[in-house]
């Protein structure tokens, strides 16, 4: 089975591409949580390559299972959850958007924090502005990208910026950190704050700057089985995957930080 990704903003965009999408002749993702071989995780931007790598290892591991993939900003996933939109797992990129499922009683049980990560400042490779540090960012030109203050990476970027006494004007504020990285590769920003695994990701590309400040902005990532999955056991068995010791190898070998106490 190949792993399916869906990337959506909107839930009736959501809904459209859950009933459009398709992979190998098979119908698309809500058909397949009727056969109760699929499973669905909604998933933070920043975990793009990681869980696509962990979906095909699931795979591999559990013959006849498919994972559906919608990887967006945590704020626009919780959303959608919450109207609705079909999904038996949810990973967000801070506790505070999991309490939006949470609070609206759409979980089966509690979160638990799958991992944790950090920000860095993403400039292009070689670092041609020669950003340093956080205080870079402020000079005069410089054309800073940043993720709006709603969703995670954007509120973590807030507190690090109040943490280092910097005060900037980004040119643009996107929902995910994937968006903030297009504009940077775009050549239509000079730097953006974003997550240390993204920049990892990137690696042929672009260069990290770390920043003492960012320590002050770590993020949890919480998941948590949805209460209206389609597919319980599936959802159960993938994060029992996810959690095991290969699947937090591939994660930490992608940036994240071992959670406290996996």
């Amino acid at each position: 089975m190949t792993v399916r990704r869906l990337r959506a903003t909107l839930a009736g965009a959501l809904v459209a591409a859950v009933a459009l999408a398709g992979c190998g002749g098979t119908d698309g993702p809500a058909a397949g949580r009727d056969g109760g071989d699929a499973v669905t995780v909604f998933a933070a931007a920043s975990l793009t390559e990681s869980f696509t790598r962990l979906g095909t290892d699931f795979e591999a591991a559990h013959p006849g299972s498919t994972v559906t993939f919608n990887f967006a900003g945590s704020s626009a996933l919780a959303t959608q959850i919450t109207q609705g939109a079909p999904a038996d797992v949810f990973v967000a990129a801070s506790p505070a958007t999991m309490r939006t499922v949470t609070d609206a009683g759409d979980a089966a049980g509690d979160p638990s924090v799958l991992v944790r990560n950090q920000l860095v400042v993403a400039v292009p490779k070689g670092n041609p502005g020669r950003v340093a540090g956080l205080a870079d960012l402020a000079r005069p030109g410089v054309k800073v990208a940043l993720c709006a203050e709603q969703v995670p990476c954007g509120a973590a970027a807030r507190t690090a910026l109040d943490a280092g006494g910097v005060r900037l004007t980004p040119v643009t504020l996107e929902q995910d950190v994937k968006g903030a990285l297009a504009k940077l590769r775009l050549g239509e920003v000079d730097a953006a704050l974003v997550y240390r695994t993204d920049v990892r990701a990137a690696a042929a590309d672009l260069d990290a700057v770390e920043f003492p400040e960012s320590a002050r902005a770590v993020n949890d990532y919480p998941i948590v089985v949805l209460r209206g999955a389609g597919n319980p056991e599936g959802a159960r068995a993938f994060v029992d995957f996810v959690r095991s010791d290969a699947g937090l190898a591939v994660l930490t070998a992608a940036g994240f930080q071992a959670a406290s106490g996996s």
